[in-house]
C-alpha cells in the first residue's frame, strides 16, 4: 500500500479512536461536579472510572479472539456503536447507580475499539513503518486527551455536564461510514468455529470479583474480613478454573500458549505499570487540580497539558526514528527510566506545588508512556504469527488495562483514606475534631477560608502520597523492558503475510532502508540467523 493508500484506510479508524477517547477524557475534569450533583461518595468517583476499565480489561481479549475468527472491519464498527450508545444512556443517568451501569456499557466497546484498532494496523503497515504513522496516533491522543477535558470542562461550565455524554454521538456516525468506504481487509471468517463462552464467562467472574475486592475492601468490609477472604478465594479459583478450560478448548479467548513467548511475557508485566500510570495519573490529577488547586474543570483541563504534550513528542518521534533506524529497544528502556522518575517526582506535589515545576513531573510522566505503551504492542506484533495477532494483541492490552483498573482502585482506596486522615487531622488543629467526614467530594466553594485550606492541604498530599505507589511497578517494568529481546523489525504487513505477497509485491522499500535493516541485524545482539536470512534475502 502506498502512503496515501494507508492514510485512506486508517482514516475511519482514526476518528474512531478519537470518538473513543473523547467520550472516555470529556467526563475527566467534571467528574468531581458530576458525583457531586448525583449524591455519590469518594467510591461512586473511583467506580465510575473502575467500571469502564472493568468492562474494557474483561472484554478486550474477547474481541481480540474475535478479530482472528471473524470480519475485523464489522468488529470496529460494531464496538464503536456500542461505545457511542452507552455515552449516550450515561447522559440520562439520574444517579450515581445507573452512571456506573452505562459506563460499563462504555467499556464493553471501548474493549472493542482497543484490541480491535491496533490488531488492524498492523494489518495494513509492517512492524518496520509502523513508527512513521506514530505521529498520527500520537495526534489524535493528543487532541482527545487534551480536547476532551477542555471540551468537557467547557459544556459542563456553560450548558451542563450531561452534554458532555452526547458530544461523540455525531463523529461516530461519521467514522462508521469512512470505516465502511475506506477499510478494506481481506476476509478471516472460519466456518465451524465455536465461541468459548465457559472461558469467557469464567475471565469474566475472576477479573470482576477481583477488582470489586479491590474497590471495596477496607471500605464496605476490612481486608481480612471472611467477606473479603471468600472474594480473594472465589478470584483465584475462577483463576484456575479459566486456565484448565483454556488448556482444553480448541479455541481459547486467551491462548496459553502465548506464555511461551518470551517477548510476549515481559512486555505484559512491562504494560501493567505503564496502565497504572496512564489510567491513574488521568483519573486523579483532575481531582487533585479542582479539589487541591481550587480550578474549574475547564482550567484543569487546561493544565494537563504538559502531560499530553509529553506523551505526543515522546510517540512521534521515537516512532519515526524506529522506522528510520530500525532499532526500538534503546528508546523504550529510556522512556521506562523517565516514567520512574516522573512518577518519583509526581510524589512530591502538594496543594502549594509551583506551576512551573508541577508541569514538568507531568511532562515526564507523558514521556514515559509515550515512549513505552505503543512501542510495547509493536514489539509483541513483531514476534506473533497471523492466527495469534488478534488474541496476543489484545492480551498486552488486557493486562494493561487490568494494571490500569486494579491500580486505579487501589489509589482510589488509598485517597480515601488519606483524605479522611488528613483532613481529621487539619480540623483538629482548627480546633473542630471530626470523624474524618462523610467520605462525599466536597463542594470548595461552600467551605470557610481556613476548612478549605485543610480539605485542599489533605488532598494535595494524598495525591502525592499515590503516586508514589505506582512507582514500585514503574521500576519492575524497567527492568522488564531491559530484558526484552532485541529482535529485529519485520518489513511486511498483516494482510502480506495472510496472502503470502512477497517482498517484491509490497510497497517499493528505499535501497538505504534495506541497508539499514542489514545492520541492525549484524548489530543487534542476539540476532537470529532466521532474522539475518531475511536481511540478505531483501537485499539480493
Amino acid at each position: 500500500m502506498s502512503h496515501r493508500a494507508v492514510i485512506q484506510a486508517l482514516s475511519g479508524l482514526l476518528l474512531g479512536m478519537l470518538v473513543a477517547i473523547l467520550s472516555s477524557t470529556v467526563v475527566s475534569t467534571s467528574l468531581p461536579r458530576i458525583i457531586g450533583d448525583l449524591g455519590g461518595s469518594q467510591a461512586s468517583y473511583t467506580w465510575v472510572v473502575t467500571a469502564t476499565l472493568l468492562a474494557t480489561t474483561v472484554s478486550t481479549p474477547i474481541w481480540g479472539k474475535f478479530a482472528d475468527l471473524f470480519n475485523r472491519k464489522l468488529l470496529v464498527q460494531l464496538s464503536l456503536a456500542i461505545f457511542v450508545i452507552g455515552s449516550a444512556l450515561a447522559g440520562l443517568s439520574q444517579n450515581s447507580g445507573e452512571l456506573i451501569g452505562f459506563r460499563v456499557l462504555q467499556g464493553l466497546g471501548a474493549g472493542g475499539l482497543t484490541a480491535l484498532a491496533t490488531v488492524i494496523i498492523a494489518d495494513i503497515i509492517s512492524p518496520r513503518e509502523r513508527g512513521r504513522y506514530m505521529g498520527l496516533l500520537g495526534a489524535v491522543m493528543a487532541v482527545g486527551t487534551v480536547g476532551g477535558p477542555l471540551l468537557g470542562g467547557v459544556i459542563t461550565d456553560s450548558i451542563g455536564w450531561r452534554w458532555n455524554f452526547y458530544v461523540g454521538v455525531p463523529l461516530a456516525a461519521v467514522a462508521i461510514v469512512l470505516l465502511q468506504k475506506t477499510l478494506h481487509l481481506p476476509t478471516r471468517r472460519r466456518d465451524g468455529v465455536r465461541i468459548d463462552v465457559l472461558g469467557v464467562a469464567l475471565i469474566t467472574g475472576a477479573v470482576s470479583l477481583l477488582l470489586i475486592w479491590v474497590t471495596l475492601g477496607g471500605h464496605q468490609f476490612a481486608w481480612g474480613s471472611a467477606t473479603s477472604i471468600v472474594m480473594v478465594i472465589g478470584a483465584v479459583l475462577l483463576a484456575v478454573l479459566f486456565v484448565v478450560v483454556e488448556l482444553r478448548v480448541a479455541e481459547p479467548i486467551l491462548p496459553l500458549d502465548l506464555f511461551r513467548n518470551r517477548t510476549f511475557v515481559l512486555a505484559v508485566v512491562a504494560s501493567l505499570a505503564v496502565g497504572v500510570a496512564m489510567f491513574g495519573t488521568s483519573v486523579f490529577l483532575s481531582q487533585y487540580m479542582q479539589l487541591a488547586r481550587g480550578k474549574t474543570p475547564t482550567m484543569s483541563g487546561i493544565l494537563t497539558i504538559p502531560m499530553i504534550a509529553g506523551v505526543l513528542l515522546a510517540s512521534t518521534i521515537a516512532g519515526q526514528l524506529i522506522s528510520r533506524t530500525g532499532f526500538w529497544k534503546r528508546y523504550v528502556v529510556t522512556g521506562s527510566a523517565v516514567l520512574v522518575v516522573g512518577l518519583l517526582l509526581m510524589g512530591t506535589i502538594r496543594y502549594d506545588t509551583g506551576w512551573v515545576p508541577l508541569s514538568v513531573y507531568m511532562f515526564l510522566v507523558g514521556v514515559g508512556v509515550g515512549m513505552v505503551m505503543q512501542n510495547l504492542v509493536l514489539v509483541v506484533q513483531n514476534t506473533l504469527p497471523q492466527d495469534r495477532m488478534g488474541s496476543g494483541t489484545a492480551a498486552v492490552a488486557f493486562f494493561r488495562s487490568l494494571g490500569g483498573a486494579i491500580g486505579v482502585s487501589v489509589m482510589g482506596a488509598v485517597l480515601s483514606s488519606r483524605v479522611g486522615t488528613l483532613t481529621a487531622a487539619g480540623m483538629a488543629e482548627l480546633g473542630l475534631p471530626t470523624s474524618g467526614g462523610s467520605g462525599t467530594i466536597p463542594d470548595l466553594a461552600t467551605l470557610p477560608a481556613p476548612v478549605r485550606t485543610v480539605v485542599e492541604s489533605a488532598y494535595g498530599e494524598a495525591v502525592g502520597d499515590i503516586f508514589l505507589l505506582a512507582v514500585p511497578l514503574a521500576i519492575i517494568t524497567l527492568v522488564a523492558v531491559v530484558f526484552l529481546p532485541n529482535a529485529v523489525l519485520g518489513t511486511r504487513s498483516g494482510v502480506q503475510q495472510q496472502t503470502g505477497s512477497d517482498e517484491a509485491g509490497a510497497a517499493p522499500v528505499l535501497a538505504d532502508q534495506l541497508v539499514d535493516e542489514a545492520e541492525a541485524a549484524t548489530a543487534l545482539v542476539p540476532a537470529t540467523h532466521a532474522a539475518q536470512d531475511r536481511r540478505r534475502d531483501a537485499l539480493d
